[in-house]
């Protein structure tokens, strides 16, 4: 079975076209890294999968439904964290918990507490259970946010650029838990990231997005200098060409 399968996707967002003629099949089990300049519509890829957003014309399919009809529980989402107000009054477990409700609860039933503490386990950060969001660094922000991504035991995982903020030794830990679970469980991973060389080394496939699809295939395929300099180089985009060993823009 597909885990996502999409054709001829295309997105519009006010007078602007996002994302045009998309169409991907990725099976079960697999590692796909999404590149991309900004504004590429990588995010705008990953809010379709979510059933964020309706497409303006094409077909998705996730686990062979329509993304709104398809089981909440089988769906994983890691933001980036920079889009958590880090100040909010609350603590790591409730912010899990929030991954299980999609809401925040006014109050955590046992069953609920348990669950939270079995995925922070999963994820190294029971520890971190009881403590406020704002005194958590990058790196244990981001596991908070892999354990509220799996507390559902997620057949799919999307991960909007997950390293953000995480230094070198915690997002080598990062990727071996996440790398650990989609074995355990055959789990699907969709990673927006900007660092090829993660890509090149946890990726089965590589999808080269810029509003079109440049590549999709293996990163032997589709990390080649002509493909990423022809996505990146795309008219209308201001975006530099990142450096090809590091995946960071140019100043």
């Amino acid at each position: 079975m597909h885990a996502v399968h999409t054709q001829n996707l295309s997105i519009f967002l006010g007078e602007s076209q996002a994302l045009t003629n998309i169409s991907c099949c990725i099976k079960e089990g697999e590692f796909v890294a999404i590149l991309g300049p900004n504004g590429a519509g990588k995010s705008t890829f990953l809010k379709v999968l979510l059933g964020v957003l309706e497409p303006s014309g094409g077909n998705v399919q996730i686990f062979e439904q329509s993304p709104r009809k398809v089981n909440p529980e089988w769906i994983g989402y890691v933001p980036q964290a920079k889009t958590l107000d880090r100040n909010f009054p609350a603590l790591a477990t409730e912010l899990v918990v929030t991954g299980m409700h999609r809401t925040w609860l006014r109050r955590i039933s046992g069953a609920d507490r348990a669950a939270a503490r079995d995925a922070l386990k999963m994820v190294g950060a029971d520890h971190l259970a009881n403590r406020p969001l704002s005194k958590l660094s990058g790196g244990e922000l981001q596991r908070i946010y892999l354990a509220r991504s799996l507390a559902r035991k997620p057949r799919l995982i999307l991960l909007d650029e997950p390293a953000t903020g995480i230094d070198t030794v915690g997002e080598t830990d990062f990727y071996r838990l996440l790398d650990s679970y989609r074995h355990k469980h055959n789990a699907t991973i969709l990673m927006i990231t900007h660092n090829q060389e993660v890509a090149s080394q946890h990726a089965d496939r590589v999808m080269v997005l810029n509003r079109r699809l440049f590549g999709f295939g293996t990163p032997a395929e589709t990390m080649c200098d002509e493909c990423l300099h022809s996505a990146y180089s795309t008219e209308n985009q201001n975006s530099n060409i990142p450096d090809l060993r590091t995946g960071a823009n140019h100043a």
